[in-house]
C-alpha cells in the first residue's frame, strides 16, 4: 500500500519541472492523478510518462473558465479530491524602473488570482481532511534585484495559507506552502537569457546556498509527498523551505 492509495490527488503546472516529478512521486504511492498544464504537447507527453490511469487536462490557472472545465472533468471522472497541489506559477526579471503593467499584471494573474481561484473552485469537490498543497519561494522571504514583483506575489501565497487555515480548519483541510530554493526546471533555467547568463546563475547560487547546488525536481517532490501525506497530519499553515539552507542564513 501506498502513502497516497486510493487518494485523488490535482497538480497544477504539471507537465515539466516539479509538478511533474511530483506527478510521478504520487502516482508512486498510488494516488489517482488529474494533472492540468498550459502546453498540450508536453503535457500529453507528462500523462503517458506518468501513467498509472493519470488523466490530463489543457488549460491556464490565470483563466477561470479554464478552471472551471478542468474540475467539470474531475467531478465527472473521480467525484471528489483529496490532495491538490496548487502549483502552477512563474515570473521573470524586471528592474524596478522597467516594471509594465503587463508585466506585473501577467505575474500577479497566474501567481495570485490563478491560485486564489484554483483552490477556491476545488473545494465543492474536497473531501473533509483533504491536503492543499500552494507553492511558494524563496523569494518571498528574501530580497533579489529585478525579482521584485515575482517575489511579492509569492508573498501573497504565504499570505493566502496563514488565513485559509482559519476558514477551512472545520473541515479538516490543511494548507501548507512549499517553497523550493534554486531547482534545476526547465522554468529556473529558462530565467537566463543565455547559455553564459544561466552559467552564472548557476555558480552565483552554488555560492550562496549552504548545500552548494541547486535541487533536484524529485527532491521538492519528496517534500510535497510529506505535505500530501497522513504523516503531516499535524501540520498546516506551515512553510515548508527546501532550498539547501539559501533562505535560513
Amino acid at each position: 500500500m501506498g502513502k497516497l492509495e486510493g487518494k485523488v490527488a490535482v497538480i497544477t503546472g504539471a507537465n515539466s519541472g516539479i509538478g511533474l516529478a511530483t506527478a510521478h512521486r504520487f502516482a508512486a504511492e498510488g494516488a489517482v492523478l488529474f494533472l492540468m498544464a498550459r502546453r498540450q504537447a508536453e503535457l500529453d507527453k507528462a500523462v503517458h510518462a506518468v501513467g498509472n490511469g493519470a488523466r490530463g487536462f489543457c488549460g491556464d490557472i490565470s483563466d477561470l473558465a479554464d478552471i472551471e472545465a478542468f474540475y467539470d472533468v474531475v467531478q465527472r471522472e473521480s467525484t471528489a479530491i483529496d490532495i491538490l497541489f496548487a502549483n502552477a506559477g512563474g515570473g521573470s526579471f524586471a528592474p524596478l524602473t522597467e516594471v509594465t503593467e503587463e508585466h506585473y499584471a501577467k505575474t500577479f494573474d497566474t501567481n495570485v488570482k490563478g491560485t486564489l481561484f484554483t483552490v477556491q473552485k476545488a473545494l465543492p469537490l474536497f473531501r473533509d481532511g483533504g491536503s492543499i498543497i500552494l507553492t511558494g519561494s524563496t523569494a518571498g522571504s528574501k530580497g533579489t534585484p529585478a525579482f521584485s514583483v515575482y517575489a511579492a506575489s509569492k508573498a501573497a501565497i504565504r499570505s493566502f495559507a496563514r488565513n485559509w487555515i482559519l476558514e477551512l480548519a472545520p473541515r479538516g483541510i490543511r494548507v501548507n506552502v512549499l517553497s523550493p530554493g534554486n531547482t534545476s526546471t526547465p522554468g529556473w533555467h529558462g530565467l537566463a537569457s543565455s547559455a553564459e547568463q544561466d552559467q552564472e546563475m548557476q555558480r552565483l547560487t552554488r555560492a550562496v546556498t549552504p548545500l552548494g547546488r541547486l535541487a533536484t525536481p524529485d527532491e521538492i517532490a519528496n517534500a510535497a509527498l510529506f505535505l500530501a501525506s497522513a504523516e503531516s497530519s499535524y501540520v498546516t499553515g506551515s512553510e515548508l523551505f527546501v532550498d539547501g539552507g539559501v533562505a535560513q542564513v
